[in-house]
């Protein structure tokens, strides 16, 4: 067992160590010994103090102790000695200060005493010369008191009798240029207040100092105070000699003003030199960019001359347009910069307009219309402005090509303008096509709102489209292209002439719908639909209520001169027409035939005969289907209605099948277009995606049905002839080859999907 009560004298930390380790560890320490006294140098032992009055310094810590550098670090002979291990690792030599330069403190911090009770720096610095070796401060200061202590230890009398000598302290010419250079950078008030009158009257006497500085030697001299009774050891003072000290000091001070004035002038010299050679090159830059300018000029002034001479009527070789655009193109590929810089307009009017006027004196634009665009394509790359490539207005005074278009060019123009009959528009159509990418936009608006509009609109006034042979859409027409929008002043006007001349129309007479179908897509859809109901829609009213419907002796010249006009009017307008003047004979008709026991196979190939007379999109309409689907109702009603009399074999069930064959027809387009539009909204983005289009008529009837948030759901064991029955909302229906059956009082009714919807609801 082990006795625990022992007080413990040493506690264990970190990890055990091998032998090994424990070995080189005692090597280690046996090669640190303590340095003795007389290996270190003698500079690094630091003295004693000579301390007075009751001041001990402590002898155990290093501040003001006395302790020497054997002593420092000496805790480490009871440790391993790790940290001058490490120092001497990294560099550090025994002896010297620590830091890469050595600057660090090497002996302890001395202290020094203070010879009286006054103030901290009332008897001079404090430091020490172990301090100040250690800690080099740069004060400006303190160098100042340190001088004026020094000059004023010069007026004092040596303590041992002695004679003492005068120290003299120099200036080289480095520092008064360096000061010179500290001394340029005193701003404005600093000179004013270095050269202020300033009244001392600190001591016994009044004393006038002209600046301030003068005030830091008022200590350099003795005050002039009376002197005190000499004593037995006592020995007399040094005398004043301002006048001495004045001119002295003014020399002095002069010397040094021209040194600085010297040095800096000398330094404005050198930067005057720096300057000027740079200024020399870039003078010479200049230089050189005149000379190859001048060179340049001078070789463009030789071709303008050139163009000049062959320009003489005299000249045996005239200049032609061709050559004078290849000399300006050699202008304007060689010497681009002093050809963009030339006054181009002046250069064009004395050489190229002559040429211009000779080029076309003989041309005629509606004979040879491309007479010219090319050469005058070449002249417009060659002077027309960039600056003026938006043509947003015309400026024909920085515009070379411009003016030349429209002082030369133009004129031809008007001329033939003047003479050019607007019903003879081709050649003028193909004369403006072939030009409208030469000439500058803002000439031919010009030409367009100012030449051929008043032309066209004094030719639309003058026609009368009862007399006139030529349609007014062959002359009018051809100016859409060019003149778009121009033209919409004129389309008034031609309305309301056609309108007088529809007022005795026939619809029998097809010459009006010739002459009214090319304005279709020219008038706005508004405009267009309102002449067609003021003007066309009544007139084949009249024609309907003509039609007489006789199922044995059919005249349909008047349903045809109706039905020929669907594509000019509004779907919309025929499906009024049809409803308000013709189905309502129809049906009488139909009811009346049915009356006096017909025979049914003739009813349906006239009703399928009928139906046949109308496009898709006009039996698509809702009301045109309601109308024909109010025939078959009433069909059906007439067999179920004869009971007791005589009935044609077979009649019922024709009947039957024809009603089951037309709602499957119209189911199935009703699918189609569905369909389609289903397909297009999925093409386009917007409408469902491609999987929810509808596959089949089951697909299309579930798709109404979410539509309409109608519950269509199957009836679990319920079939009607094999075929699945359906709760759609309240009713119960079924699907036979696309056509929806629905549960009557006594039997099953085909019927369409609208009406199936509006029965749910």
């Amino acid at each position: 067992s082990r006795d625990y009560s022992a007080p413990v004298n040493f506690i264990s930390a970190g990890l055990k160590k091998s032998a090994a380790e424990d070995v080189s560890e005692e090597d280690s320490d046996e090669d640190e010994k303590p340095v003795k006294q007389e290996e270190i140098p003698k500079e690094f032992v630091p003295k004693k103090l000579k301390t007075g009055g009751n001041f001990k310094p402590s002898q155990k810590g290093f501040v003001g102790g006395t302790k020497s550098f054997v002593d420092f670090g000496s805790w480490e002979r009871h440790t391993k000695g790790i940290g001058q291990k490490l120092l001497q690792k990294m560099g550090y030599v025994p002896g010297r200060g620590l830091g890469k330069n050595a600057q660090g403190i090497i002996n302890p911090i001395e202290a020094k005493q203070r010879k009286g009770k006054g103030a901290v720096g009332a008897y001079g610095s404090e430091r020490t010369s172990q301090s100040l070796q250690d800690f080099p401060v740069v004060d400006s200061e303190e160098e100042a008191e340190e001088e004026f202590q020094k000059e004023l230890s010069q007026w004092r009398k040596d303590p041992n009798g002695g004679k003492k000598k005068p120290k003299y302290s120099y200036k080289t010419v480095e520092e008064l240029k360096a000061k010179g250079r500290i001394n340029k950078q005193l701003s404005a008030p600093q000179k004013e207040l270095s050269q202020v009158k300033v009244i001392d009257m600190t001591g016994r006497e009044q004393k006038v100092y002209y600046s301030y500085s003068q005030i830091s030697h008022k200590h350099n001299i003795p005050d002039d105070s009376p002197q005190q009774p000499l004593g037995k050891d006592s020995k007399p003072q040094g005398f004043a000699l301002p006048e001495l000290e004045h001119n002295l000091q003014l020399l002095i001070d002069i010397t040094e003003q021209e040194i600085i004035q010297n040095d800096r002038q000398l330094q404005y010299e050198r930067d005057m030199v720096v300057n000027l050679t740079h200024e020399i090159q870039k003078m010479s830059e200049v230089l050189s960019h005149e000379e190859t300018a001048i060179s340049n000029l001078s070789k463009v002034l030789e071709m303008v001359e050139e163009c000049e001479r062959r320009m003489q009527p005299s000249c045996e070789n005239p200049l032609t347009l061709d050559e004078c655009a290849k000399i300006f193109e050699t202008l304007q590929d060689k010497y681009y910069e002093e050809y963009r810089m030339s006054d181009r307009v002046d250069l064009a009017v004395a050489i190229v307009y002559p040429l211009m006027k000779d080029y076309f004196k003989n041309w005629d634009p509606l004979k040879d219309c491309t007479y010219g665009t090319e050469i005058i394509a070449k002249w417009k790359n060659l002077l027309e402005n960039d600056q003026l490539l938006s043509h947003s207005g015309q400026d024909l005074s920085t515009d070379a090509f411009h003016r030349l278009m429209w002082e030369i060019w133009m004129p031809y123009v008007r001329n033939i303008v003047a003479q050019w009959q607007p019903r003879n528009c081709g050649s003028m159509v193909d004369f403006l096509d072939s030009w409208v990418n030469v000439v500058p936009v803002w000439i031919l608006d010009n030409i367009l709102d100012q030449l051929i509009f008043p032309k066209l609109q004094k030719e639309v006034e003058s026609w009368n489209p009862l007399t006139d042979t030529v349609p007014i859409h062959s002359w009018i027409h051809p100016w859409l292209p060019l003149m778009q929008a121009r033209l919409e002043p004129l389309y008034s006007p031609i309305r309301n002439k056609l309108a007088n001349a529809l007022q005795k129309w026939h619809p029998s007479d097809s010459s009006a719908k010739l002459i009214l179908q090319p304005w279709k897509d020219v008038f706005t859809p508004g405009s267009w639909e309102a002449f067609m109901v003021k003007n066309i829609v009544p007139k084949l009213g009249m024609c309907l209520n003509e039609l007489i419907i006789n199922p044995h002796q059919q005249h349909m010249d008047a349903f045809y001169w109706v039905i020929d006009w669907e594509g000019m009017i509004s779907v919309s307008s025929l499906v009024g027409l049809l409803e308000k003047h013709f189905f309502p004979k129809w049906l009488q008709v139909l009811c009346s035939w049915l009356s006096n026991s017909p025979n049914y196979e003739e009813i349906t190939k006239w009703y399928l005969g009928w139906k046949s007379m109308f496009s898709d999109q006009v039996l698509a309409h809702p009301s045109i289907k309601d109308k024909f689907n109010e025939a078959l109702d009433i069909m059906n009603r007439a067999v179920s209605s004869s009971v007791g009399g005589y009935m044609q074999p077979g009649a019922r069930e024709n009947i039957a099948y024809l009603t089951h064959t037309e709602r499957r027809k119209d189911f199935q387009y009703e699918a189609m277009q569905e369909r389609r539009e289903a397909e297009n909204m999925a093409q386009r983005g917007i409408g469902m995606a491609a999987s929810s289009v509808p596959m089949n008529f089951k697909d299309l009837i579930q798709t109404k049905a979410e539509e309409h948030n109608i519950v269509f759901m199957p009836v679990i064991g319920k079939r009607h002839e094999g075929k699945q029955l359906y709760t759609f909302g309240r009713i119960v229906i079924y699907i036979d080859r696309g056509v929806v059956f629905v549960q009557g009082e006594k039997t099953w009714v085909p019927t369409s999907l609208q009406s199936l919807i509006d029965m749910a609801k």
